[in-house]
């Protein structure tokens, strides 16, 4: 009789096809073990074909406007923060392309995000990143600005998209069918990759901003109004990359 580690191993090294069959062999085994061993793989099991179908709901409009051509995600990330660009994101995924924990960028941990952004850019038949400054923002206002740096993120895509579907806005001066859909990071699969690769590429910015000019704490809030951010300015001033047409809205920055 193999031994609870052999087993162990046999099930570590096994594909998912195979350990349903190892399942099988060791169904009848009584320790406790291995009774636990098998347990455990169900509930992976289980997890798993949960996450499938909750994909599956996520791809609801790509299955509705497959017909038309290819479908693009769009969305983007810091049109809230005090400092730093805003930056979009646009993604499409092959029509069979599965992947696990796709989600709202939001509700992912860093690490996880991390992991997707690899995971989204090597899957996706293309993506683009588009960004506006902080000096664009000053310029034309946040609104304007996301819907530049959307349009430059669709015009890198590598395929000619048919429909893009959009994080709850119409985007001016695109020449696509637009879908817009509200709370789109989580109810379509391309949505939701555009929100991680806009979100990972623009914390990723704030990092190296956070080297530049230490003491706001860009690597930690990302440039968002947090207690810490904002006493940082009033004990500092604004840096070169503050939103001005933000800060006047803030108490001592009336007239800078």
């Amino acid at each position: 009789m193999k031994t609870i580690k052999q087993i162990q191993q046999e099930f570590a090294a096994a594909s998912p096809e195979s350990r349903k069959e190892l399942a099988a062999q060791y169904r009848d085994d009584t320790r406790t073990g291995v009774l636990r061993l098998i347990e455990k793989y169900q509930k992976e099991e289980e997890a798993k074909a949960k996450e499938q179908r909750r994909l599956e709901n996520m791809r609801v409009f790509e299955k509705e406007y497959a017909g038309m051509g290819w479908i693009c995600g769009i969305d983007e990330a810091g049109r809230g923060p005090l400092a730093g660009p805003v930056v979009a994101a646009a993604v499409i995924l092959p029509e069979d392309c599965l992947i696990l924990h796709l989600d709202d960028s939001k509700k992912l941990t860093p690490k996880r995000r991390d992991e997707l952004f690899d995971v989204i850019k090597e899957k996706a038949l293309g993506f683009g990143i588009g960004q506006a400054s902080h000096t664009r923002i000053d310029e034309i206002n946040i609104l304007q600005a996301t819907y530049e740096a959307m349009r430059m993120a669709v015009a890198q895509l590598p395929l000619k998209p048919a429909v893009s579907l959009n994080d709850a806005v119409t985007i001016p001066g695109l020449d696509l069918f637009q879908v817009p859909i509200i709370k789109g990071d989580q109810k379509s699969v391309s949505i939701a990759a555009a929100s991680i690769l806009a979100k990972v590429s623009r914390d990723r910015m704030m990092e190296e901003y956070d080297r530049l000019y230490p003491g706001y704490g860009f690597a930690v809030h990302k440039g968002y109004g947090t207690t810490e951010h904002m006493a940082a300015i009033q004990r500092l001033g604004p840096c070169p990359i503050h939103r001005r047409s933000f800060l006047k809205f803030l108490p001592g920055q009336e007239e800078n």
